[in-house]
């Protein structure tokens, strides 16, 4: 019997050998060799997608510099281990929310889930050591409640563990770009890493963004005791 394809019957269904288009709308990630590997063509909005990272500052910004740039809602950064610089994310300064470290996780957990039920801001970007699986659920309910890009970067042992993120990618560093693993998608299994070059000629400039910068930030900051 030859195969159909199920998603016209409903957008949920798929087959194992394909991609799924998905239920989600998805914002274009500005790089087509990743787009083309990812359901929906591009980022997923409205759920948990999660970057999986061998260490800070290997090219993650760079990644998402692109889908950032190109949106008109401001971009919340929370306990980044950088000083975020608005001028390498392309970024004006008021797009910026940045919401410095508290010292307190349960503080960053519910800032992030308060802007993802708002739908505030276009983009949620959390940087997590340890997460609670239970803390994971609430954030991918609280995504799910608009259109917000929400990434959650976190370390790449944590692949070993569930998540109810559809999408899930681990990043390592590779001689001039970084490798991307697809630890879960809506799709076929992935067996070997995506080679991403990350360069200025693949994302415009500022080839330094990801690595930590002496200068102050110029983004907005939220003080410890307004996310208390």
């Amino acid at each position: 019997m030859a195969l159909f394809d199920p998603q016209p019957l409903h957008p949920a269904l798929w087959l194992a050998s394909q991609l799924s288009k998905g239920a989600t709308s998805c914002v274009d990630t500005g790089i087509p060799v990743l787009s083309h590997q990812l359901p929906g063509g591009g980022w997923p909005t409205g759920v948990l997608t999660e970057l999986l990272l061998q260490q800070p500052g290997i090219g993650e910004l760079r990644l998402l510099q692109a889908t950032l740039s190109s949106l008109k809602n401001p971009v919340a950064m929370l306990q980044p281990p950088y000083n975020p610089q608005t001028l390498a994310l392309d970024l004006p300064p008021q797009q910026l929310l940045w919401i410095r470290n508290t010292g307190k996780t349960a503080d960053s957990l519910w800032a992030a889930e308060q802007i993802l039920r708002s739908g505030s801001c276009g983009a949620v970007l959390l940087w997590q050591q340890h997460i609670r699986n239970e803390s994971l659920r609430r954030l991918h309910l609280a995504a799910q409640c608009g259109e917000t890009l929400f990434f959650l970067l976190r370390p790449i042992a944590a692949a070993q563990d569930s998540s109810p993120a559809p999408l899930r990618l681990a990043l390592r560093p590779a001689p001039g770009g970084i490798h991307i693993e697809f630890v879960k998608r809506r799709g076929p299994q992935r067996d070997t890493p995506l080679f991403l070059p990350l360069t200025p000629t693949l994302l415009q400039r500022h080839a330094s963004v990801d690595r930590p910068l002496p200068a102050p930030a110029t983004a907005r900051s939220v003080l410890p005791q307004l996310v208390g």
